[in-house]
């Protein structure tokens, strides 16, 4: 009797890992492309981690560190939002008031950004979340002195 009991549990156990499996599958295959951000000139990729949530709203998103040639993360902050309205982008409201965001046309992509300094800030207070090795970056542009943003690429408007 009792191994008929183990059974039945293994097995309810087993679908249910085979389902929240299917689950993470999907949410993957809408994972964003980094080559799907808009970066204006002399801006480019410093890391990139794609992080994602397989809860009730399932999706996947890139988190980026762009660094650039500008003379402060405000200026390369501005050409961002400068880029992204000239494609098309719509500007929205963000989540914190650090942060800025965009919707691509057609509204196939959310963008999310805010310099380092206000990311970590806002990282700090619990106000975001991001990757360690986003942080990490992050934290070593403000040593360097460099300019710096942290983005959010997500599939669709979130």
């Amino acid at each position: 009797m009792r191994t008929r009991g183990f059974i039945g549990m293994t097995l309810a156990a087993v679908a249910l890992v085979l389902s929240l499996a299917g689950c993470g599958q999907s949410a993957q295959s809408r994972t964003p492309s980094v080559a799907a951000v808009p970066l204006p000139a002399r801006a480019r990729v410093l890391a990139q981690v794609t992080r994602c949530n397989p809860g009730a709203n399932q999706y996947c998103a890139v988190q980026l560190v762009v660094v650039g040639r500008y003379g402060s993360s405000d200026a390369l902050l501005r050409s961002e939002r400068k880029y992204l309205k000239s494609l098309g982008w719509g500007l929205v409201n963000a989540q914190t008031a650090d942060e800025h965001a965009a919707e691509s046309p057609g509204h196939k992509f959310h963008l999310v950004f805010a310099t380092a300094a206000l990311d970590l800030k806002d990282v700090d207070l619990g106000w975001v979340r991001r990757s360690r090795t986003i942080a990490r970056v992050l934290s070593q542009t403000m040593i360097n002195r460099q300019s710096a943003l942290s983005l959010m690429l997500e599939s669709g408007a979130a």
